[in-house]
């Protein structure tokens, strides 16, 4: 390809920016604190308990070889709710804390460039067991959601906000992950931007594979209207912005397919 502007674009997918990065003068370098593991909360927030990640007694489990055999992109499917206890098992399986280090930094149970995990879960709840409609946000320290605010017409505007791909308008939730990319700016500078696309990766594959567990379906979204996503969620777009979308909803029982999956 002959097209300069090609050219440019690939540059990202390489790691050589990292040889004009004078790492010395990061801000983690330069003995800065790093950025908090969560973004902060008032203290009259409306907060939501979830089930215990390590006593999750309504689900089934699956073998893991099964899963990874079963999954695929999912676009139909059932009007069917998924459970608080469920919703509370996708959350933990995609972005929960298997132990916390210091202020800036805790493993998880997805792996992330520099143990920085730029990411923040946002939920877009249409159907989801004892919650209402609305838009809430994962509180991983803490294992629970944070109410953010309601929206009439949320199925539509979500739609709307995706190019109208209908199926986050029928999904029972939408996990709609956002980027803070000082978490990773603070220690990688300019090379922190291809591994914050890299984790978004890491996370959603987890996500398809835990829908599997559940008898859901999900289908990874990366065509959107960037400000109508971002205003959605009432972020400014710049310090945090959307950079995935996975709608997740009750499937039918899909019999095993080892020949192959032309639905990727």
């Amino acid at each position: 390809m002959k097209n300069p502007l090609i050219q440019q674009y690939r540059s990202f997918l390489k790691d050589t920016i990292r040889k004009h990065i004078d790492f010395s003068k990061t801000d983690q370098n330069r003995g800065i604190d790093p950025p908090p593991i969560e973004k902060p909360f008032d203290d009259d927030a409306v907060i939501i308990e979830l089930a215990d990640a390590h006593s999750l007694k309504g689900i089934p489990g699956i073998n893991l070889s099964d899963a990874i055999k079963k999954r695929k992109s999912r676009r139909a499917f059932l009007n069917q709710s998924v459970s608080l206890e469920e919703l509370s098992f996708l959350l933990w399986a995609t972005q929960g804390i298997r132990h916390k280090i210091d202020f800036g930094h805790a493993y998880r149970t997805v792996p992330s460039a520099g143990c920085r995990h730029a990411l923040e879960t946002y939920l877009c709840v249409l159907n989801v067991e004892s919650l209402e409609q609305g838009v809430y946000r994962y509180l991983p320290l803490e294992h629970k959601l944070i109410f953010e605010f309601t929206e009439e017409l949320l199925d539509r505007k979500i739609v709307e906000a995706v190019y109208g791909q209908p199926y986050p308008g029928k999904a029972a939730v939408t996990f709609i992950w956002t980027a803070i990319p000082y978490r990773m700016e603070w220690r990688y500078d300019l090379a922190a931007h291809k591994v914050i696309a890299l984790d978004a990766g890491h996370v959603c594959q987890n996500l398809y594979l835990a829908c599997e567990a559940i008898s859901a379906g999900t289908c990874a979204i990366a065509a959107y209207d960037q400000e109508a996503m971002d205003r959605l969620l009432r972020i400014d777009g710049i310090d945090e912005f959307t950079i995935y979308i996975a709608p997740v909803g009750k499937i039918k029982a899909d019999p095993f397919n080892t020949e192959g999956n032309k639905n990727i």
